[in-house]
């Protein structure tokens, strides 16, 4: 909750990569704010009304997970209309003739987001959430102590270039 908070007004994409590793980790503890709090919470030396603070964040994400049906996958509703706003301003500045910058970066990235998007489910996805998708891919195979291919790094380069750019262009 706290990094949370602090991620939405500083940068966009991290704030929806922590997100999405929020709902990960609700669905590893079963959707279960017991353990949550008992397992997971502790980790952060939180006085009493922060862990308090935390664990009434944990269960109404928990709430939410369920009254949205995502319970096995997916992402909240206010994770997607954030994907949504990102990828509304994506488009704002691809049609802003003098946002040149950022289209020259979007041409840069386009064909990283079209090889994402022809893999598995993403075709249906956003050009914006295909993006936050690598990213978050790329996160977790380093949370998991794995080496990113070079191939990997030079592939999310230009679409780490392209978020950053649009994040300058405009606060979400």
């Amino acid at each position: 909750m706290f990094i949370a908070k602090k991620l939405r007004s500083q940068s966009v994409s991290a704030y929806l990569i922590y997100m999405y590793q929020v709902e990960d980790l609700v669905r590893a503890y079963g959707l279960d704010a017991d353990r949550i709090a008992a397992e997971y919470l502790p980790r952060f030396g939180y006085d009493e009304q922060q862990m308090k603070e935390a664990r009434e964040w944990y269960e109404s994400l928990i709430r939410m997970m369920k009254e949205e049906g995502k319970e096995q996958s997916g992402h909240l509703r206010v994770v997607q209309n954030t994907l949504d706003l990102l990828e509304d301003h994506h488009r704002e500045l691809l049609a802003d003739q003098d946002e040149h910058g950022y289209r020259a970066a979007y041409y840069k990235a386009l064909p990283q987001i079209v090889a994402l998007r022809q893999q598995g489910n993403n075709k249906e996805k956003q050009e914006m959430e295909n993006c936050i998708d690598a990213l978050y891919g790329a996160t977790l195979l380093k949370m998991q102590g794995k080496e990113l291919s070079a191939a990997t790094q030079s592939a999310l380069k230009p679409i780490s270039e392209l978020l950053r750019l649009g994040e300058e262009n405009n606060k979400l």
